[in-house]
């Protein structure tokens, strides 16, 4: 007959053997990790910079990660309508976004989104661009400043084209041409790739958005005008930025991947590492480089950190510019 504590011993051994039969296969899963594809996608429509950026990313990253990654794009909203879509997966490690960090820094501002910026785990930031305004080459415009003039000689005649209705360069421009006594219309795209066809086939006057201007002013069916970067663009030296214009306006875009908030953070340390090492690759570097965009590789921390940090940096700026947000449909 078993005495009390003799009970109490094979009652613990028992729990002991269930602890462990479910602590193992837990760190067998962890270290096993990816053990099928990994779905990415991309907030934006294929040909933009944030699709051309992602897809040798994912290339690179997959080597490191033994599965394939698959990428999916879904546009709209400058960004915004994939971010939704993402924000709602499941958070098993086996759904990413690649995106611009302005659908999650900027529009929140604007108008109310299924989704916050605290909605995510960011993995780690990829690369950096920089926004220029570019003309036809055949318009009769050689600087900024002589757009200017025409513009504001003929009210409603100049069209231009951003990513997206609120998007910075949308919100930026207006607030240009409110400065400057100008009215010009607005005709916004899906995306970067949109927009180019629609100032290659003449329905637009310019076009203010990232690099994928650049392969066209480089042929000459485009002309680069002005650029919005910190600092005067390597590839243009002669070209001058907004700020040196008089305008004290600066935009630069940071794309990073993102994962639903909840995803296990083993996992993130592993995709963190894949995709340093991606942006590591003397290839993936020089792809960057023909995009004219910067490879910036950010740590998961470093990332989100700087999600905040911007977060509140453009929630203080806007509210100097006393703009105002999109009204709520009712």
């Amino acid at each position: 007959m078993f005495t009390y504590s003799g009970k109490r011993g094979i009652i613990e051994k028992f729990f002991l053997c269930l602890f462990f039969l479910f602590l193992v296969p837990t760190l067998s899963l962890g270290q096993e990790y990816p053990t099928r594809p990994i779905n990415l996608l991309v907030n934006f429509p294929p040909g933009g910079t944030t699709d051309l950026s992602t897809r040798p990313l994912a290339s690179k990253a997959e080597r490191f990660l033994g599965q394939p990654i698959v990428v999916s794009n879904v546009g709209g909203g400058g960004g915004s309508v994939g971010l939704g879509v993402a924000a709602k997966h499941k958070p098993d490690g086996y759904h990413l976004v690649s995106c611009s960090i302005i659908g999650l820094v900027w529009h929140p501002h604007f108008r109310p989104l299924p989704y916050s910026y605290k909605d995510f785990v960011y993995v780690s930031n990829f690369v950096r661009s920089r926004t220029g305004i570019v003309v036809r080459s055949d318009s009769p415009w050689k600087t900024f400043n002589e757009l200017i003039e025409y513009a504001k000689k003929n009210p409603g005649k100049v069209t231009y084209s951003t990513v997206g209705a609120y998007s910075p360069a949308h919100v930026f421009t207006e607030y240009l041409g409110k400065k400057l006594g100008i009215h010009w219309i607005h005709i916004p795209q899906k995306g970067g790739a949109a927009s180019i066809t629609a100032l290659l086939g003449g329905h637009i006057t310019f076009y203010n958005g990232s690099e994928e201007w650049v392969p066209h002013v480089r042929s000459g069916a485009f002309r680069l005008l002005v650029t919005l970067a910190g600092e005067r663009m390597r590839q243009f030296p002669d070209v001058p930025t907004l700020r040196e214009l008089g305008h004290d306006l600066v935009n630069e875009s940071y794309f990073l991947v993102a994962a639903p908030k909840g995803t296990p953070s083993f996992m993130v340390n592993k995709l963190e590492d894949a995709f340093r090492k991606a942006t590591e690759d003397p290839e993936y570097k020089q792809i960057i480089d023909k995009i004219e965009m910067e490879v910036c590789f950010l740590t998961s921390k470093d990332t989100e950190r700087l999600v905040e940090k911007l977060f509140n940096y453009y929630k203080e700026l806007l509210t100097k510019l006393d703009l105002i947000k999109e009204p709520e449909k009712k």
